[in-house]
């Protein structure tokens, strides 16, 4: 099911208000990837990257095009894990968070 343009800007102005929904993104992003959600996880990385306009910024750090990590967030991206871990580390940068599998 597509996203509504309501609902994108719905998330947006969230993201952007609300620092602990941007670290619940980042949070649930990664429990999805851990149990094998993929899709999900790509999704909420992707409306945090967008909603944070961070994407050109974290491909700076990681050395990345900004294409790339579009693409390996987009719906038919495959990410490797190295890629992810950079990914989510950027991440958890941004909003000082600290991530540990318990």
């Amino acid at each position: 099911m597509a996203l509504t343009r309501e609902f994108k800007e719905t998330v947006q102005v969230r993201v952007k208000q609300d620092p602990a929904y941007r670290k619940e993104l980042i949070i649930e992003a990664t429990n999805a990837f851990l149990e094998g959600d993929i899709d999900t996880g790509k999704t909420l990385l992707r409306n945090y990257l967008n909603a944070t306009e961070s994407v050109r910024s974290i491909a700076r750090e990681l050395d990345l095009e900004e294409k790339s990590i579009r693409r390996m967030i987009g719906p038919n991206g495959n990410p490797t894990l190295k890629n992810f871990v950079n990914l989510i580390r950027e991440c958890q940068k941004r909003e000082n968070l600290h991530l540990k599998v318990a």
